[in-house]
């Protein structure tokens, strides 16, 4: 993320989920699973019993191959959402309304005194705090409650066939197939989301090959369970092969001063004398970490120091909104406070609290934006126009301060 970012996926291969397509915020509200109906396509079985001898050949077992594949389908809703990775702009201030809502804080604090000893038993073995991990948890998969449900199987091997982006997405398959062969866990059990990603922490499956451990000693890397143990473990394992730093913080927002330079901003510039520039903690004391100043919302919105730490969860998703979201999400769940710092208006000079309120007055009027959660997206861009349609002026589906205006004039 990266300010202007897909809003589900972009484009890592040798990650989770989030980083496979896009991620930010795997759930930016909750979503009901959708069942996506398999559809007769007679070249989607020709594709699939040629890849049948490819896996073969790759030293498959074919009885597994066999099993896994006979229950394929072509999935079109699957390829439908590939083609519609939606866009939308997120403002820093939308993107931690959403990552470190008071539903998300509430629910991942009783997550972490649910699962606090298995979590600080991985923290003992892998480095990772059990709030970064927690936080992880939070936004991949709301704590387990939002995994995914549709077989792996069938989505793989659609997007494969499909062919935009054939080579990944058949190494994925592949990668599945020895996830079955080696008896992780079960041909109905193996179900993630629509671009196959997969568990509590959502593994793609190449990811789940390197990374995914057996924390529970049972024989089995099951991340599918109720059970989070093994999920959450091999999110820590994933983060400490990538150079997590025991005892560095994430990163801490700050204060700069009146005049600061803030050609000093940056990821590319790391240092440990920011004290010394007149850089101040906006909670307790700087981290005596080397780390960088990033100011995500621009000069004049919150500024934050972000470590090496930081850096590593932007391997799990590479977007600074993203590691932001994480790193803020682990302070609320450890007890800190909210973002002190002036968020910025957006392009339309308004703030997540005027798109609410956009919202709010919109279906008031009888032009219902089918949520009031600041995002305007498809449906609230249809009430603009209805709206602006019943009101003789120009249709443009986009909001604006003086539409808002509008409203609260009930014009």
């Amino acid at each position: 993320m990266i300010l202007s970012r897909r809003v589900f996926f972009a484009g890592v291969a040798s990650l989770s989920l989030s980083a496979c397509m896009g991620g930010g915020i795997r759930a930016t509200t909750p979503r009901p699973t959708q069942t996506m109906r398999p559809q007769p396509n007679p070249d989607f079985d020709a594709w699939v019993n040629a890849y049948a001898g490819r896996a073969r050949s790759a030293g498959i077992a074919p009885q597994v191959v066999d099993r896994a594949l006979s229950g394929a389908g072509f999935l079109p809703d699957v390829i439908a959402r590939d083609r519609r990775q939606t866009e939308f702009t997120r403002t820093l201030e939308d993107y931690l309304a959403i990552a470190a809502s008071d539903e998300r804080i509430t629910a991942g604090r009783a997550a972490l005194a649910r699962h606090g000893g298995t979590l600080r038993a991985i923290e003992g073995r892998y480095g990772v705090p059990t709030e970064v991990l927690t936080a992880i948890w939070g936004l991949e998969s709301r704590y387990g409650t939002e995994k995914g449900d549709i077989p792996a199987i069938s989505a793989l091997a659609t997007l494969a066939f499909d062919g935009r982006r054939g080579e990944f997405f058949e190494s994925q398959l592949t990668a599945a197939l020895r996830i079955l062969e080696r008896g992780d866990t079960s041909y109905t059990n193996l179900r993630g989301s629509w671009a196959g990603a997969m568990g509590h922490t959502q593994f793609i499956p190449t990811t789940y090959q390197a990374y995914a451990v057996d924390f529970t000693g049972n024989g089995r890397r099951d991340i599918w369970a109720d059970d989070p143990t093994d999920a959450l473990a091999s999110a820590a394992n994933y983060l400490s092969r990538m150079g997590w730093q025991t005892g560095v913080p994430w990163g801490q927002e700050v204060r700069l001063p009146d005049g600061f330079n803030t050609g000093l901003a940056g990821r590319g510039s790391t240092r440990s004398d920011w004290a010394g520039l007149g850089v101040r903690a906006v909670s307790g004391s700087l981290t005596g970490a080397s780390a960088s100043l990033i100011l995500p919302d621009g000069p004049r919105g919150p500024a934050f120091l972000v470590t090496r730490n930081f850096g590593v969860i932007l391997r799990y998703n590479n977007s600074e909104l993203y590691g932001l979201g994480i790193g803020h999400l682990s302070d609320r769940l450890r007890g800190g406070g909210p973002i002190q710092g002036n968020f910025q208006p957006d392009a339309n000079g308004l703030r997540l609290g005027d798109r609410k309120e956009l919202q709010e007055r919109l279906t008031r009027a009888g032009f219902d934006t089918q949520g009031t959660d600041g995002v305007i997206g498809p449906n609230s861009q249809a009430a603009i126009r209805a709206y602006q349609s019943t009101r003789g002026l120009p249709v443009t589906g986009q909001p604006s301060r003086t539409l808002l205006e509008r409203l609260r004039r009930g014009a």
